[in-house]
């Protein structure tokens, strides 16, 4: 399950690491305390649309272009979902019916 909260949380910090400014540069211009921010980029916390907007605004990141980017990791997340459950569906998850399974010593091998 994707946690929007995490992912906003990662392309803040990849945005502030490229900058190469410091959590304590950022919170101050943000007025949001370290800890606070620490905890939004580790995807612990929600901040309200506000703060965001003062987060972005600190690192000079257009808040319509952190939610993109948010969009874009999710659409990932949820199409690598999507292959998974196809793979698993198609025969992966499916069980070998009684004459496709035969032993050989200790272990269970495929006849197949």
């Amino acid at each position: 399950m994707v946690l929007l909260r995490r992912e906003m949380g990662d392309v803040l910090r990849e945005r502030r690491q490229g900058q190469g400014r410091t959590l304590r540069e950022v919170s101050a211009e943000a007025s949001c305390s370290l800890g606070y921010l620490s905890e939004i980029e580790r995807g612990e916390k929600e901040a309200s649309s506000e703060l965001l907007a003062s987060i972005c605004r600190a690192l000079d990141l257009p808040l319509s272009q952190m939610l993109s980017d948010v969009a874009d990791r999710v659409s990932l997340v949820e199409a690598a979902d999507t292959q998974m459950t196809a793979l698993l569906t198609d025969g992966l998850a499916r069980p070998l019916a009684q004459g496709q399974v035969r032993r050989r010593g200790d272990q269970v091998v495929s006849a197949a």
